[in-house]
């Protein structure tokens, strides 16, 4: 169940970011093919970004989580800050000019990691609240990936 679910889950991450090139391609006065695959491509590098920076900021604040709350070695503390580190550093390597889009549109799939971090790692299912709570910032995170004029990144 968990595997079907989390296919499920990495399937709406790239319709997130298809549907839109695939309503740009019909447009009848719209890009080229290379040029869809190209904002396709650079897309797709975002999103993995964002999973990558998603995954460093959970597992650094629960190693905070651990040691503060779970009576773990103060240990845990190292590599929880070097994931932290890298989570910040994962979200400078964005494209986008602006780094409060960039955070902003970040936010939904950190919300959406965090359920599956839930669900993998502590063994609590997500219930219809969380998973409806996901669906809207993620729509919210759309909105901002892909609002007029973001071209290129998708954030611009």
């Amino acid at each position: 169940m968990r595997m079907e679910a989390l296919f499920g889950i990495g399937l709406a991450c790239v319709a997130c970011c298809a549907l839109p090139l695939i309503a740009q391609w019909a447009k009848v006065a719209g890009p080229s093919v290379p040029q869809v695959l190209e904002e396709a491509e650079c897309q797709m590098k975002q999103l993995a970004l964002y999973l990558v920076a998603a995954l460093a900021e959970i597992g650094g604040c629960f190693a905070f989580w651990a040691w503060l709350r779970l009576d773990r070695s103060p240990l845990w503390l190292l590599p929880g800050m070097a994931s932290l580190a890298g989570f910040a550093w994962a979200l400078t390597l964005s494209q986008a000019p602006a780094a409060g889009r960039t955070y902003a549109a970040y936010g939904g799939i950190y919300i959406l990691a965090s359920l599956v971090w839930l669900w993998a790692v502590e063994g609590i299912r997500p219930d219809r609240w969380d998973t409806a709570g996901a669906a809207i910032c993620l729509l919210g995170a759309m909105i901002i990936f892909h609002g007029p004029g973001r071209t290129g990144t998708g954030i611009g």
